[in-house]
């Protein structure tokens, strides 16, 4: 039971900021771009759940594995929604808050064993919370209040309390 209760805690968390790797280096890897302070929340309005899972990062999430990708939506018209969404989390004066935010969405068919994502949308959301965007207003109200009440719950809610009012709004029911 215990294993269970600190993997469950372990899968929870967020990638908190790391120092920059480049600092004080010349030459190979400047301007790459490092994933070190996002993590991807899954958003399951079907079971009213959120959670972190950072498989999603490499498309092996919950909600990916098990499955076959297809280009064409129109495969898995009966499948169900869910939302990877991109969170940054930056450090300002008062401390971690919820910097970027940018949901993508997934179709999903387990009886078929068939996906839908569009990998172009979901690296332009990804970069697009890196650069601390916030894009949720393509989000269905439900999933929106998901997303709101795991971020304002996680850890207490002090890095949604240090997020800005914008993420705020775009969350409000």
């Amino acid at each position: 039971m215990s294993d269970q209760s600190s993997n469950q805690k372990k899968t929870n968390q967020f990638t908190i900021i790391k120092d920059d790797p480049n600092d004080g280096h010349d030459g190979y890897g400047i301007g790459s771009i490092s994933l070190e302070n996002m993590s991807s929340v899954i958003i399951d309005p079907n079971e009213d759940r959120a959670f972190v899972d950072m498989g999603a990062m490499h498309a092996r999430s919950e909600v990916e594995r098990r499955v076959k990708f297809q280009n064409d939506p129109d495969v898995v018209k009966d499948g169900k929604s869910y939302w990877i969404v991109w969170v940054t989390v930056e450090k300002g004066e008062i401390g971690p808050y919820f910097a970027g935010v940018a949901g993508s969405e997934i179709v999903v068919d387990r009886k078929i064993k068939r996906a839908y994502k569009s990998m172009p949308e979901h690296v332009k959301h990804m970069e697009k919370s890196l650069k601390g965007n916030i894009m949720v207003e393509h989000m269905d109200n439900h999933s929106k209040q998901l997303l709101r009440d795991f971020l304002a719950d996680f850890e207490g809610g002090d890095m949604w309390k240090n997020s800005t009012d914008e993420l705020k709004n775009a969350l409000a029911a």
